[in-house]
């Protein structure tokens, strides 16, 4: 299973990551791909001037808006991240 963490976080909480969770999650939903891929929130990342921060698995913190979450799950999906 790939975990993805979204910050929600005061910078990102700003620059609309409960709208990036939202949009994971319909995605996600919407591909059959809930037993693939897990969601959670996660208080701080460390990585603000990123905002909004996002962690997959144990990789390097990315910056992630609601526009671009169909092309990372894309990458996702194909094992690209």
């Amino acid at each position: 299973m790939i975990t993805v963490q979204v910050c929600i976080g005061s910078a990102c909480h700003l620059k609309g990551s409960y709208n990036v969770i939202g949009k994971l999650q319909e995605i996600i939903a919407a591909r059959g791909l809930a037993e693939k891929i897990e969601v959670k929130a996660a208080f701080c990342l460390g990585q603000c001037t990123k905002a909004v921060s996002v962690k997959v698995d144990d990789n390097a913190v990315e910056s992630l808006n609601e526009a671009g979450v169909e092309v990372f799950v894309d990458k996702l999906s194909a094992g690209g991240i």
